[in-house]
């Protein structure tokens, strides 16, 4: 089978690496526009723009691929699976009617409303003054999401209400949703869907905050594990039941049948647990952790879902190994951007067994190391000493990715 992924980021490079390792052959993959670390393992094709629907389409055509797997957001939300359905290629990916549970938090929250799925209260603003009444509705601690598309960016949680306003302000014009503030711990489970069928995979913890101890901004993630071991027993059950499998049957209800990766950000409260968020493709950086203990054909897994025959054949299984991976940023993330420096010691940190680094870009989130072991304070540890060897001036990484858990 010959594949085309679309994206040129880390979760990309652990979705490369978690094909070959199950299965696929290094060369029946194409990335494009993938980068420098993804080139040393499959073709790529550095020029291609991936939100450009038809440079995509054309490469698509031209290298006769039988399944395009869309990687990041913003391909989806500007429907480059529907120009690629358009001309009969199988895509693992949503349409753009279908993505908009990513591209619009409001969109996602009237679907869990339509569909009976549990989610904190929200009230929709467009103006700077029903921002101010709805953060003074809900009280602190304060949550300010941006409608669209905001790259890990648009979330904002804090004690201070100046600084929700000012949040606000920056993303105002598409919109903004102020939500009650839900205590707990947060979990990420990715479902695969063929429109008709959902199948789980294995759950993640990530680690949205910048430094330890859960402080500084938010960002896209600084890091991951998994399994859960906390979960309670029959938690991805009924997630399945009640989130997933309502969320799909309302998509499909709609005509905008939900063909891809649902990505569930949940958070265990008092009161039960509740979607966070929906995301329409894999998550960065849990893809790295959860793919990484994948033992299923996972190019067979994604055919299943983009021609709707996921119910056709084995579920994703996954070992009882742990994978915990730790991203490095560059200086300032993530609220300024430093210039390109030098990143070095990749190649000495998978020197290790059991360690692997997914790269990203040159600057923001850079990279991720993954350690694998039989158990978290192992696999905690391959991780770090793979971060040991890699060098990049003035970057940072948190020291506290699965430390609860490895204890």
């Amino acid at each position: 089978m010959k594949i085309l992924l679309l994206g040129s980021g880390a979760r990309e490079h652990a979705i490369i690496k978690a094909l070959i390792r199950t299965g696929s052959e290094a060369g029946s993959i194409i990335c494009a526009p993938g980068n420098d670390l993804i080139a040393l393992e499959v073709e790529i094709k550095a020029g291609i723009d991936p939100n450009n629907t038809f440079e995509v389409a054309s490469l698509a055509l031209e290298e006769a691929v039988d399944l395009v797997v869309i990687g990041p957001e913003a391909p989806l939300v500007l429907g480059v699976a529907d120009a690629l359905r358009s001309q009969g290629i199988a895509v693992f990916g949503p349409d753009q009617a279908a993505a908009a549970l990513e591209g619009s938090k409001n969109f996602a929250k009237e679907i869990m409303a339509q569909a009976d799925i549990p989610t904190g209260m929200a009230n929709k603003c467009s103006t700077l003054e029903e921002v101010a009444a709805a953060l003074d509705d809900f009280g602190a601690p304060y949550v300010v999401k941006a409608d669209g598309l905001a790259a890990g960016k648009g979330v904002i949680v804090t004690q201070d209400r100046e600084l929700a306003l000012e949040h606000a302000a920056k993303f105002i014009h598409d919109g903004i949703l102020v939500e009650e503030f839900l205590d707990g711990q947060e979990v990420s489970l990715f479902f695969l869907s063929d429109g008709k069928t959902v199948m789980p995979l294995s759950p993640a913890q990530d680690y949205k905050r910048a430094f330890d101890n859960d402080e500084g901004p938010n960002t896209g993630g600084m890091g991951a594990y998994s399994p859960v071991p906390w979960l309670p027993e029959g938690f991805v059950e009924e997630i399945t039941k009640r989130v997933a499998e309502p969320t799909i049957i309302e998509m499909a209800k709609r005509g905008t049948p939900f063909v891809g990766l649902l990505y569930c950000g949940l958070i265990l409260t008092e009161r039960g647990t509740k979607v966070i968020e929906f995301n329409a493709r894999f998550g960065d950086p849990e893809t790295q952790v959860v793919l990484r203990r994948l033992q299923t054909n996972l190019a067979d897994l994604l055919m299943r879902a983009a021609t709707g025959k996921l119910d056709v054949g084995p579920v994703a299984e996954f070992s009882d190994y742990c994978a915990v991976t730790v991203v490095l940023a560059s200086e300032g993330y993530p609220n300024s951007v430093a210039e390109v420096r030098e990143v070095t010691g990749i190649a000495q940190a998978e020197a290790i067994d059991d360690v692997e680094v997914c790269k990203a870009g040159p600057i923001g989130r850079v990279l991720s190391v993954v350690g694998y072991a039989q158990g978290f304070q192992e696999a905690r540890t391959l991780a770090y000493e793979g971060m040991a060897r890699i060098h990049l001036a003035g970057g940072h990484f948190r020291n506290d990715i699965g430390l609860k858990v490895s204890h």
